[in-house]
């Protein structure tokens, strides 16, 4: 995490707690990328507000942002600019672990989100695994250390090389959204030699022969959740009726894309603005690789590792510690 992050967790702490009242607007986030698909199709077709009133929850607002990599999420977290929002599995259980106990900066899991074909992808013919990299070859990743890519790297490097060097490719790491590390590989023409991405820029990136896969999260994680969906802690308590809303949301949104994956795959256009075919579209979303599910899998796997290697210091005793009760009886890990 950021040293402003840390900052905003110290700051966070010596303010008062708030009054509990329900929210009059709830401001939510998803990235860019098919793993924000539950997210995307919740926001295209108001699944939330839809639930809120079902429910018979007084009238809130809903609003979006697209907003990408663990560290800046966390940072506009923290910072109070958003209410719920998808981010990558280790950037949440990082925030988690921070923020542990202190009061008005404390984070909970409302539900898992996804899973996808993660790839290391890159346009140097040379590089064909992970001990090709020299420091010469900048690796993009929406943010360094904490991002889901990032944390997935250090599992592949320490699985390929023993765990005491899991570090050793992150000084090659460079910050850069899904976006900018697109144009930066295909454009050849900067430091970036690789790409750790997930579709549709990963299948768009793949799609020209210059580029080449180098590894896969599949690899060391098999089909974890990816991505979650989390929360402040204060915000949970104080809106149960919206929380459980969201859940159910979440749950329709997922069926909905297994119902209808043709029509899914347009919100995702739509809500992506990804200049692609429907039918291209329609391939990400049924491609065997991806799940959708609110229930989270594998995520004490993460856990694990970044306790084993001193990330965090507090690690969960069970992976329901870390998400909001409802999911206790679900077959979560």
């Amino acid at each position: 995490m950021q040293r402003r992050s840390l900052f905003a967790l110290a700051g966070a702490a010596a303010l008062p707690a708030p009054a509990r009242a329900a929210a009059a607007q709830v401001r939510l986030s998803h990235g860019y990328g098919i793993l924000y698909l539950p997210l995307m199709v919740m926001r295209d077709r108001r699944l939330l507000e839809a639930a809120m009133a079902a429910s018979g929850l007084p009238t809130a607002e809903v609003t979006w942002q697209v907003v990408d990599g663990g560290n800046v999420i966390n940072d506009a977290m923290l910072a109070g600019a958003l209410d719920i929002a998808g981010t990558g599995a280790p950037g949440f259980v990082t925030l988690w672990a921070k923020a542990r106990g202190i009061p008005r900066a404390e984070v909970v899991g409302l539900c898992g989100l996804s899973t996808c074909a993660l790839s290391l992808n890159t346009n140097r013919p040379g590089i064909k695994a992970l001990a090709d990299f020299t420091p010469a070859d900048k690796i993009a990743l929406p943010g360094i250390k904490t991002s889901l890519a990032a944390v997935v790297l250090q599992m592949l490097v320490a699985q390929k090389f023993g765990q005491a060097e899991y570090a050793r490719l992150d000084p090659m790491t460079v910050g850069l959204s899904h976006p900018d590390a697109y144009v930066a590989l295909m454009g050849g023409k900067t430091e970036i030699a690789a790409h750790f991405a997930s579709p549709p820029y990963s299948t768009l990136e793949m799609r020209d022969p210059r580029i080449h896969r180098v590894t896969a999260a599949s690899e060391v994680l098999g089909d974890a959740t990816l991505d979650v969906v989390y929360a402040t802690r204060r915000f949970v308590d104080a809106n149960p009726g919206i929380t459980a809303a969201f859940l159910q949301a979440m749950d329709t949104a997922c069926a909905q894309i297994a119902d209808d994956p043709a029509a899914a795959a347009d919100s995702f256009i739509r809500m992506s603005a990804a200049r692609m075919a429907p039918d291209e579209a329609l391939a990400m979303v049924r491609d065997p690789d991806t799940h959708f599910s609110a229930t989270p899998n594998g995520v004490m796997r993460y856990a694990e590792f970044m306790h084993a290697v001193g990330s965090i210091k507090a690690k969960p005793a069970r992976w329901s510690e870390m998400f909001v009760p409802a999911l206790a009886g679900r077959p979560g890990s």
